[in-house]
């Protein structure tokens, strides 16, 4: 019996906050939503290689090989091409850089292809898609350029090269030098190589500036940088939001159907991530978040939905497209009807997130317009939604329970609008809060299992749950008690993995039973592992980990424990979020002199 073919994405990521881009081992542009995040696809090939339309540049008439690597410190990539007539690189990039006082990072894609040896012959390919795959862009020729134009948008390619050439999908030999510049709905009126060269310098010296800024251990430097600059383009930086995924409805397991939109902005993830900003020492993109929070819309009661879009918008609506999927892999889905979904833990993740804004001195008081009356109204929902069943974190779209995890916010709430109290002077604020963190206490205790030794997922269940790992990492449990390593020790029996990975949970939910483990959770157990002081296990399965990576060391969001296979949305911040995290930890504990 044959084993199963392991999976692997192979694409690339590029970006500059503004939109992101997947370059494809095969020089295909294989994903690129204009003008957000969450836009209609222009290149959609990673979903339907015949809807999707394409840009490659690739030989004619040969096999060929490819290989793929960022430049050094920068979100700049390299895609090398070699085959038997000749062998040439592509530089693809989208431009970033300080300019005038405030950062350029313009609705424009780079492509420089430059000749290595012999004299490949090339073909390009450019078919731009509208209405989510369903017409193709027009090709309408101009003088230097070619506009690809449907009713509401105009993409257009400024080139070097032959237009006829790219018009036709004539192939033509590379003996020099070509540059390749598509924009959004803007003419390119500039010499084309003089500031191609220019972009591309400044973008190069704008991210290695940025690296050079990071602070962080030696530990596994390499894949924390990278995770750094992935979630660094994660950002939206028009709102500060930032995204679960750059991608839509790549299936967590081939079949199962769990095919999801993830180019949102989960608030489950701010504490994880303005904790990943803040351990690495970057302010700004942690004070841009803190904009985005507090300017989310509410519902007529005060409340908050658990994802929004990039610009705060609230409907989400779940549509599903007709295109053959991701290895026909259906539904395609734009939009994500989680939105409609009660997630409690929101308000103790918001009330976190806002601590920072009164215990941070380099914050002046003019700058937290944060007032009292948000403050008390997340009490007020952590006071209505105590004895509420929700969703939980995972979203279950047809099971309602009192989550484990939800009270640990409540808690981790309470706990920080004690302390934004005291800087307030605000006692009754206090005595509230106070209140509220022992009710939370009451319904984390609530979930303990005598039999298991173990907090399960929700009130009056046995199931246990990887987002329980939180209650050490969160110092919820105290790391050196009994009861926090038998906690651990429980969940590795039900959860982990001969290879050291983590199933969220393991009973069925509204499809059966996942069928991938959830990279997340493995760094979790990463830094619980750290927390209870098993530090060379910690880091042992902390190399597992990145060993899931691709050819450029991003992360996807599931994997398949048997092959090592990548599946779900990709990159997924939330993945590159938890190894950042986890090699923070780790590298606290080996700081520490009496580590041997």
């Amino acid at each position: 019996m044959t084993e199963p073919e392991k999976h692997i994405y192979k694409t690339a990521l590029i970006g500059n906050c503004s939109y992101l881009a997947h370059v494809n081992l095969n020089t295909n542009i294989d994903w690129l939503c204009w003008p957000r995040f969450d836009s209609d696809f222009v290149f959609g090939g990673m979903l339907d290689h015949e809807k999707g339309g394409k840009f490659t540049i690739q030989p004619e008439g040969v096999d060929f090989k490819s290989s793929q690597s960022y430049l050094e410190n920068s979100n700049v990539l390299e895609t090398v091409v070699d085959s038997e007539i000749g062998s040439y690189k592509i530089i693809d990039f989208a431009p970033r850089f300080e300019q005038y006082e405030r950062y350029f990072k313009p609705l424009m894609l780079i492509r420089k292809v430059i000749p290595i040896s012999g004299s490949p012959t090339l073909r390009v390919c450019l078919k731009g898609r509208k209405d989510r795959g369903a017409a193709a862009l027009k090709a309408v020729p101009g003088s230097n350029h070619i506009a690809f134009k449907g009713k509401d948008q105009e993409v257009r390619l400024t080139t070097t090269a032959s237009l006829s050439h790219i018009l036709n999908e004539q192939p033509f030999v590379l003996n020099e030098t070509h540059y390749f510049v598509l924009t959004y709905g803007s003419d390119f009126d500039a010499p084309l190589i003089d500031t191609c060269e220019h972009f591309l310098l400044q973008t190069n010296k704008y991210w290695r500036n940025w690296v050079k800024s990071t602070g962080i251990s030696g530990f596994h430097q390499p894949h924390v940088l990278r995770s750094a600059l992935v979630l660094k383009i994660h950002q939206y930086e028009d709102t500060g939001g930032i995204i679960a995924a750059s991608t839509t409805s790549l299936p967590e397991s081939p079949g199962a159907g769990r095919n999801w939109d993830y180019r949102y902005c989960w608030i489950r993830d701010t504490y994880y991530t303005l904790n990943a900003f803040n351990n690495i020492g970057h302010f700004e993109e942690s004070q841009k978040y803190f904009q985005y929070i507090g300017n989310l819309t509410l519902t007529k009661e005060g409340r908050y939905q658990p994802l929004y879009s990039i610009v705060g918008n609230a409907q989400l609506i779940e549509e599903k497209l007709d295109l053959k999927g991701y290895l026909g892999n259906q539904p395609v889905h734009f939009g994500n009807d989680a939105y409609t979904h009660i997630q409690n833990d929101v308000y103790g993740q918001v009330l976190v997130s806002l601590l920072p804004l009164y215990a941070d001195k380099r914050i002046i008081e003019q700058e937290k317009e944060h007032s009292k009356r948000i403050i008390n109204n997340l009490l007020d929902k952590i006071d209505l939604t105590m004895d509420e069943p929700d969703a939980g974190l995972w979203e279950f779209r047809n099971i309602a329970q009192k989550h484990c995890y939800t009270f640990l916010f409540h808690w981790a709430g309470a706990c920080s609008a004690i302390k934004i109290a005291d800087h307030l002077e605000d006692p009754a604020m206090k005595k509230r809060a106070e209140k509220l963190k022992q009710q939370a206490i009451d319904k984390i205790e609530a979930c303990y299992s005598p039999t298991k030794k173990a907090y399960t997922q929700a009130i009056g269940t046995e199931n246990m749950d990887a987002s329980t790992l939180q209650l050490i990492t969160m110092n919820y449990l105290d790391p050196n008690s009994d009861r926090a390593k038998d906690h651990l020790r429980a969940l590795e029996k039900e959860l982990k993995t001969e290879e050291g990975l983590f199933y969220r949970y393991r009973h069925a939910d509204d499809f059966g039973e996942p069928e991938t483990t959830f990279l997340i959770c493995s760094f979790w157990y990463v830094e619980a592992l750290a927390c209870v002081g098993r530090v060379d296990e910690a880091i042992l399965h902390f190399e597992q980990l990145i060993g899931y990576g691709n050819h450029v060391k991003l992360l996807s969001e599931d994997v398949d424990a048997q092959t090592g296979s990548q599946w779900g949305n990709f990159p997924q911040a939330y993945s590159h979020v938890g190894l950042m995290n986890a090699a923070f930890r780790i590298s606290r504990k080996l700081d520490q002199p009496n580590f041997l």
